[in-house]
């Protein structure tokens, strides 16, 4: 059996879909199912078993010796909350008694960090070990993400194969429901679909004029196929944490031209105050060090552009409304 939690999500139910298309069906869903927007992405995928996340400690214990790997992607991932204790609970703690679990029972584990760990960016994005003690997270969400990598890097005992993933900005399809939180792309698509044009937030920084502030996009079917490719590897590949992103960074306007080509429209972009809420934990500037993954022999060569992302996405998806 696989497990994956998060995967009423996003990310965990695309995975879920891909594992689907690599012939796996045994896997275990594990998640809060009681929001009813989330129900689509995983409305056809195959499953062995749906196992709510307050249950899951429980569940493992009588199941661990069938289970194969855990990919632990759940997580409150509200960069906007500035609840310490929701995120104490359900990313820091949750994470470590699924550490334990995986341990106690040799189970190889795949966890979902961030590159929100990084904070504004002044020590780099290298997923090298001796930075993680250093970094400054600019908000509660990226700080829990950040105190799960120190905590792990400080145990002896581990799973048998362990791998954090540090996302950097995720786009594709099953976000409908994220609302806020979902992808620039997600946003943008529908402010041109409705108004014909797109709002990019003004630059605060004297030296970045407006649209040309930089992110590291990468679209999620590369974040499942190196999930599976290191799961697939786990016997053979270095325990520890990885960046996951394109190792190129682009900017807004490069992002927002490409929705527009991928729509066959006119571009129109508009610039406009950034919120104050985001303005003093906003990173301008954001590239994944993707030279560990490539040393673990990821061929980087085969990660998609951010055009062709984009137009997977739009034409494959929000044009239709479909999910993965």
């Amino acid at each position: 059996m696989i497990v994956v939690t998060g995967a009423y999500g996003f990310i965990g139910s695309c995975l879920v879909a891909f594992l689907n298309a690599k012939g796996h069906t045994n896997i275990v869903a594990v998640d809060d199912f009681s929001r009813e927007d989330k129900a689509p992405n995983l409305a056809e995928k195959q499953l062995l078993e749906r196992v709510e996340r307050t249950n899951f400690e429980a569940w493992f214990t009588e199941n661990a010796a069938k289970v194969t790997a855990v990919f632990h992607l759940g997580a409150r991932t509200d960069t906007t909350e500035q609840n310490h204790q929701i995120f104490d609970e359900l990313n820091t703690e949750y994470s470590k008694m699924m550490w334990q679990l995986c341990t106690q029972s040799g189970v190889p584990l795949l966890y979902a960090s961030s590159a929100a760990t990084y904070g504004d960016g002044k020590l780099g994005y290298s997923d090298d070990h001796q930075w993680s003690r250093k970094l400054v997270p600019l908000n509660p969400y990226g700080a829990s993400k950040n105190e799960f990598d120190i905590w792990v890097l400080n145990q002896k005992e581990t799973p048998p194969f362990w791998a954090g993933m540090k996302f950097f900005n995720v786009f594709g399809p099953n976000e409908y429901h994220k609302g806020r939180m979902a992808s620039v792309v997600w946003h943008f698509f529908r402010q041109i679909r409705d108004t014909g044009k797109v709002r990019l937030f003004e630059s605060y920084a004297p030296n970045i004029p407006h649209g040309e502030q930089m992110r590291d996009f990468v679209y999620v079917n590369d974040v499942t196929a190196v999930l599976y490719f290191l799961f697939e590897r786990a016997s053979r590949t270095k325990s520890g944490i990885y960046n996951l992103g394109t190792g190129k960074a682009r900017s807004y306007n490069d992002l927002a031209k490409a929705i527009f080509s991928a729509m066959n429209l006119p571009e129109n972009i508009e610039y406009v105050p950034m919120p104050d809420d985001l303005r003093a934990q906003y990173q301008y500037y954001t590239q994944a060090d993707m030279s560990k993954l490539n040393t673990a022999e990821y061929d980087l060569k085969t990660l998609t552009s951010l055009e062709e992302g984009i137009t997977h996405y739009v034409t494959h998806f929000l044009e239709t409304g479909a999910y993965y």
